[in-house]
């Protein structure tokens, strides 16, 4: 009998390759003084109260009181969330987080009269409070954001009310979690040399990728035979999240939850319809590449489970850890000095936490907060796939760190409209570079289906989501029952005609829906979509348009949330109110498809 490869425990991981979250607490002991002190300065809110209308200087005293019990909440959750995502089952810090997250509610709640009671002074009376104070003057545009949104601010009671609810409308989320990070256990499948692998969020991605289809169709099949013994409590917390979504949307007069989702940073719904169109007007492109996939992996049926495996057998190449780190260092040499001092910075003390360890958050993220350094959370495998998220990462946390080295508190963070630009600029930058410095013909067709293959996740496939997501609430909103039934059937229907006719019709894929955590985050996969297609735009002016170019970019790295982010792009040089960016990301798309077609004629010659 082959031993079953096993997951370390969090301790068993080598200090070198987590992250330093000690630069944040120095242990947990500080993290609960750090806690009290929240606790108290609440305590304080009250006294801010109706002071609002005591002129410019109390105004300040209140604005930045609230602002300050807000940075020094966003420390104590980041530390705890990111304490519980490095073993979803340690039950410490599963109460840690817990705490934190019930803090965030409360001070929501004990803060939530501010927008309510600035809306009850006029315009002139609030500008007027700019001209007497001057220190105000750094806060105009976040105010102005508020005096914009007055038809959507409730009463201060109703306020109240909805803030301290925060708890119960984030529940469904947080079950989702729980379920689908700590409590399913995923069967163990026979690896490609006998072995037995224990299935997990981390491995599957690579076990799709296998050359063997025999563990390609094993993983699909097991991961999602689970799913479907779930599928019920899937649909039902799903469900609950986008009620809630479509509530908060109606009590706060909004024409749907979408409508909601975007006013926050002043996103037009066209972007979002114009993105779902331009896709569907292309997915003949995405058909194609379907047709070329059937060919050349030489199947009578191209199944679910064959579309994420390279086309050209085993991959050419593959990085370790430490060898992507100079790849990264390497190809994002074209983002200039000042951009790389932060990426070797974010290598070299920890800002990284490597490798899967048993019980550890699935996928990869950048986050933290801004007293804190920009985190990356990895579950290293050695991919090309790896070393594209690994930069996709960097580019966040990259745009972290200089948004919080050159914006004030009020302005440290960035919506996720600008987030995955930053990212996806990266990966195309590092594509420009694989392409212009591989010359053997196999390296340099399976760097142009990893693109493709990129393309079709970030593009296609994200906007196949934020359809879908538009769809369920939508279908919520007119009074349709959100059972496992119905949302298996449209997404099967969906998922048809997203990948056309040379796509065998899995049952199991019906069920992707409930294993998506996106769909709880409330319209924020368009962003992806959009995202890439920006940054097709924007690597190539930072390659191709010289030093002016690199400075836009910069800039925009560094604008944090100064301006609303349809703003913020037009100034780094892309415009996302029109199609223009989309049509320009699918030509590169069918220009690579075709590059790719004649390198595999001539290798098949």
């Amino acid at each position: 009998m082959s031993e079953t490869k096993q997951l370390p425990l969090r301790e068993e991981v080598a200090t070198s390759v987590t992250w330093d979250l000690t630069k944040i607490f120095a242990d947990d002991a500080a993290f609960e003084e750090a806690f009290k002190e929240v606790q108290t300065e609440l305590t304080k809110a009250d006294t801010y109260k109706g002071t609002l209308k005591n002129g410019g200087a109390a105004f300040l005293e209140a604005l930045e009181f609230i602002l300050d019990v807000s940075r020094k909440l966003e420390t104590l959750y980041v530390y705890s969330h990111l304490k519980n995502d490095q073993d979803t089952a340690n039950t410490t810090y599963q109460g840690l987080y817990a705490r934190a997250s019930s803090l965030l509610a409360q001070t929501s709640e004990a803060i939530s009269w501010f927008e309510p009671e600035l809306l009850t002074l006029d315009d002139a009376t609030i500008w007027g409070y700019f001209d007497e104070v001057p220190a105000l003057e750094v806060y105009r545009h976040f105010v102005q954001q508020t005096v914009d949104n007055r038809a959507h601010v409730l009463p201060a009671e109703q306020e109240a009310l909805l803030a301290g609810a925060g708890e119960i409308f984030s529940s469904a989320s947080n079950t989702f979690s729980v379920l689908n990070n700590a409590d399913l256990v995923f069967p163990t499948i026979e690896g490609e040399n006998g072995e037995s692998v224990q299935l997990s969020h981390g491995l599957y991605g690579q076990l799709l990728e296998s050359t063997d289809r025999r563990v390609r169709e094993a993983a699909f099949k097991g991961l999602y035979s689970v799913y479907e013994q779930f599928r019920n409590t899937f649909a039902s917390t799903l469900s609950t999240n986008i009620k809630a979504h479509n509530y908060r949307a109606k009590i706060r007069k909004y024409n749907s939850a979408r409508e909601a989702a975007l006013s926050n940073n002043h996103i037009p719904e066209s972007v979002y319809d114009t993105l779902v169109a331009v896709v569907n007007k292309n997915l003949p492109l995405l058909h194609r590449y379907m047709e070329l996939r059937k060919r050349l992996l030489k199947v009578d049926e191209l199944h679910m489970y064959d579309v994420y495996t390279p086309l050209l057998g085993e991959a050419p190449i593959s990085y370790t850890y430490d060898e992507a780190v100079n790849k990264a260092i390497e190809a994002l040499a074209p983002m200039g000095e000042e951009y790389l001092t932060v990426v070797k910075e974010a290598f070299n003390n920890r800002w990284i936490d490597v490798v899967e360890n048993k019980g550890k958050r699935s996928g990869a993220y950048s986050s933290g907060a801004y007293d804190t350094l920009p985190y990356i959370l990895m579950n290293w495998h050695d991919t090309l796939d790896q070393l594209y998220t690994l930069v996709h990462e960097m580019g966040h946390s990259v745009h972290s760190y200089f948004t919080r080295k050159n914006q004030p508190y009020v302005y440290g963070d960035y919506s996720i409209f600008l987030a995955e630009i930053a990212s996806t600029t990266n990966e195309n930058i590092l594509t420009e570079h694989l392409l212009e410095t591989e010359t053997d013909p196999r390296v340099r067709a399976y760097v142009l289906n990893h693109y493709l293959d990129g393309f079709k996740g970030t593009v296609f496939r994200q906007t196949q989501f934020a359809e879908f997501e538009h769809f369920m609430h939508v279908e919520d909103a007119k009074g349709t029952p959100l059972t496992s039934e119905f949302l298996s059937e449209s997404y099967g229907e969906l998922n048809r005609k997203y990948y056309g006719k040379a796509l065998a019709d899995d049952p199991e894929i019906r069920l992707e829906w409930s294993r998506i955590p996106h769909f709880y985050y409330n319209y924020y996969v368009f962003q992806y979509s959009t995202g890439f297609s920006a940054a097709s735009a924007l690597a190539n002016k930072i390659l191709h348009e010289g030093s002016d170019a690199l400075t836009n970019y910069l800039n925009y790295l560094k604008s944090g949330s100064s301006d609303y982010p349809i703003e913020v792009m037009k100034k780094a040089g892309v415009d996302m109110t029109q199609a223009t960016y989309l049509e320009d990301a699918m030509a590169v798309f069918e220009e690579r498809l075709n590059e790719l077609e004649s390198l595999v004629a001539e290798l098949e010659n």
